[in-house]
């Protein structure tokens, strides 16, 4: 009686194991035939900027490249909250995407009730892009390199301004960074748009602007602006005979931005996979690479661990800057 038992427990034993193993096969293979066939249908990627920015200009060079089936929607709103909400309502499978940037970094610590966690709540798949922002005064006055620029903010405390669009953008951040790395008592002018502060540039309203490349690329060409400086750890290559803020004296500055493609929790690894696997191919497209240098951006994949490295790192960072200048939550 014992030994029937014995053998009856055996039994039991073996077929939950073969019924494991059985599943896990099974699993096994939903995902390989998964990763064939996905995409099937089309891939939304929704960005939480209005279209003509830096972030929608990015995506669409990129989503152009990885074919029709993926579209982008623009839902802008502040800290891309409405975006982060239609992303995170959809199914985890690949088809709905979202992308976050550096400014969604900011928002961690700008935003009281932010409403995501875009670490905990998101998979990161790749980066699309990094740049930096431009540093430039207006073109005949006594400030045609930043060192003079800063040696009179210096002499002259609270006099000059220095013009960005609105508090908490990366730019107006970026701002309150070198007023502190630099030294330099400035003050720091928010406005709607970039289109206002380079009005206000231009009129002499403001002495310093800090805007992307892509919004100074004309008035640079054109002589009424002069680039004096970029903010990224490295000379840009498509001005390279401007320094850095380091190199010009303003401290250790460093103001990079970035977009990336992240997917909602609990999105298949293999879609992740598949997916990065296509951003790093579209990436390395030399014709891709030139029309986003044209516009200041570096098109650049990364790994999944390298972007959520850098998206933890930088909010970090913004959230030291806000809270050294006394920004209010919003």
């Amino acid at each position: 009686m014992a030994d029937q038992r014995e053998r009856y427990a055996l039994d039991r034993r073996r077929a939950s194991f073969a019924g494991m193993t059985a599943l896990a096969a099974a699993l096994f293979l939903t995902q390989i035939v998964h990763a064939q066939n996905y995409p099937n249908r089309p891939v939304r990627l929704i960005l939480p900027f209005g279209a003509g920015g830096v972030a929608d200009v990015t995506a669409r060079l990129v989503t152009e490249r990885l074919g029709q089936r993926f579209v982008i929607e623009n839902m802008a709103g502040a800290g891309g909250i409405n975006a982060a909400r239609a992303v995170l309502s959809a199914p985890p499978d690949g088809y709905t995407l979202a992308l976050l940037s550096n400014g969604t970094a900011i928002s961690v610590s700008l935003f009281k009730n932010l409403t995501f966690n875009p670490v905990t709540d998101f998979v990161a798949v790749s980066s699309m892009g990094y740049f930096d922002f431009i540093f430039v005064t207006q073109a005949g006055t006594p400030y045609g390199t930043l060192a003079e620029f800063i040696k009179a903010a210096k002499a002259k405390p609270g006099t000059l301004n220095v013009g960005t669009i609105n508090v908490g953008s990366t730019q107006n951040l970026a701002a309150q960074l070198f007023k502190s790395t630099a030294g330099a008592d400035v003050a720091i002018v928010p406005f709607r748009s970039s289109p206002e502060v380079l009005i206000a540039l231009l009129r002499g309203d403001i002495q310093m602007a800090i805007e992307n490349y892509s919004a100074v690329q004309s008035h640079i060409a054109d002589k009424a602006a002069i680039a004096v400086s970029s903010s990224g750890p490295v000379r840009t290559s498509f001005l390279p005979g401007v320094p850095t803020v380091k190199e010009a004296g303003g401290g250790d500055f460093e103001a990079r931005s970035w977009n990336a493609i992240f997917a909602p929790k609990g999105t298949p690894p293999e879609v992740i996979a598949t997916l990065n696997a296509a951003l790093r191919e579209v990436l390395e497209m030399p014709d891709l690479k030139k029309r986003a240098l044209d516009l200041g951006i570096e098109a650049k994949a990364s790994s999944p661990e390298e972007i959520l490295g850098r998206l933890k790192a930088d909010i970090d960072k913004w959230a030291q800057v806000i809270e050294q200048a006394g920004i209010a939550k919003q």
